[in-house]
């Protein structure tokens, strides 16, 4: 069996795609030595990521109301979490804390907003602004909006947004169990209208949700069918208030497994492991890296608290592994 991973190994290196029952045998045998699989994924990571981890940061711009109903989120107007809801955050208070992520390290900062989607002009002009001044930084800017339709990606792609990101959350096939406010291809438009503007796109999704790992496979292959650049994985931090808030958490070999499949699926892509990565892993949590991960949400999330960029940055260099303040 051991040989079988290593020609998986040599299949994903020369960008040979591997297969949904492939994906299995990686699963099933990973479940079994998971340290081993593990390691067999850091080297597609290092085959084509090298030993640089990228580091960015986020911003919750616009927070609460959102009209979707999506069991995990605490900002949905459905479910009553607590948590803050604001409006819009002005471009020099976004600016300002994309200043400090670059401090701390990050070569990339994203703007958030709940809701669908951006309506208001004024806000687009506020968010344009706000593009604006992190470039002048001399980091990367990037948004997650909502939806978005080819025209107003072109505007982003003209006001010098560097990446949209837009997550999928799960499999088509599981998603239904997740959300019912909008349709699967609403998500899957919106990354092709992206990519259409010349746009990096940034997608992915959630994992402890329930879903079964032929879910989590089925999500990788969708990605790498829309050939996304960057794939941030996030694990369920459940919040109260939400349907999913007594979800039994996912053990933490299981989630680096998964990431470690991910990593086969996807092996020259960046893969993110973003929130919910202190809770769910724990004390194994550089292990994620390990898994093939090459890429660190920084900071704190939406609105759970992350922890210290310090901690990051020191993690990497235990590792062996050098941080990237800037893209390229």
């Amino acid at each position: 069996m051991d040989y079988k991973i290593l020609s998986l190994r040599d299949k994903a290196i020369n960008s040979r795609d591997v297969s949904f029952d492939e994906a299995m045998i990686l699963y099933e045998y990973g479940m079994k030595a998971p340290f081993y699989l593990l390691g067999v994924a850091s080297q597609i990571r290092e085959y084509f990521k090298g030993k640089k981890i990228n580091l960015c940061g986020i911003i919750n711009a616009k927070s609460g109301r959102c009209g979707e109903d999506c069991k995990f989120c605490a900002q949905s107007s459905h479910y009553n979490t607590g948590v803050d809801s604001f409006p819009l955050k002005s471009a020099k208070e976004i600016v300002e804390k994309a200043m400090e992520a670059k401090e701390a390290g990050a070569h990339m900062f994203g703007i958030v907003t709940s809701g669908t989607r951006i309506n208001s002009e004024k806000e687009w002009e506020e968010i344009y602004k706000a593009i604006e001044g992190i470039n002048k930084l001399g980091i990367k800017a990037c948004a997650s909006l909502g939806m978005l339709d080819e025209k107003k990606a072109l505007e982003l792609k003209k006001r010098g947004l560097f990446r949209y990101h837009h997550n999928l959350e799960t499999s088509r096939s599981y998603f239904p169990y997740i959300c019912t406010t909008h349709d699967y291809e609403e998500d899957i438009n919106t990354v092709l209208s992206a990519k259409k503007a010349g746009l990096s796109t940034c997608s992915g999704g959630i994992i402890g949700l329930g879903e079964k790992i032929e879910h989590r496979i089925e999500l990788a292959l969708t990605l790498r069918e829309l050939d996304v650049d960057s794939v941030p994985i996030n694990i369920l931090n459940p919040i109260k208030g939400t349907p999913l808030e007594n979800k039994e958490p996912l053990m933490p070999v299981e989630i680096l497994v998964s990431i470690a499949i991910f990593r086969f699926i996807l092996p020259n892509k960046d893969i993110k492991l973003c929130g919910g990565k202190e809770r769910n892993l724990r004390q194994l949590l550089p292990l994620g890296i390990v898994a093939g991960c090459n890429s660190l949400m920084t900071g704190n999330y939406l609105t759970t608290t992350g922890r210290d960029t310090t901690l990051d940055l020191e993690m990497i260099q235990d590792l062996g592994l050098e941080a990237v303040f800037e893209e390229g």
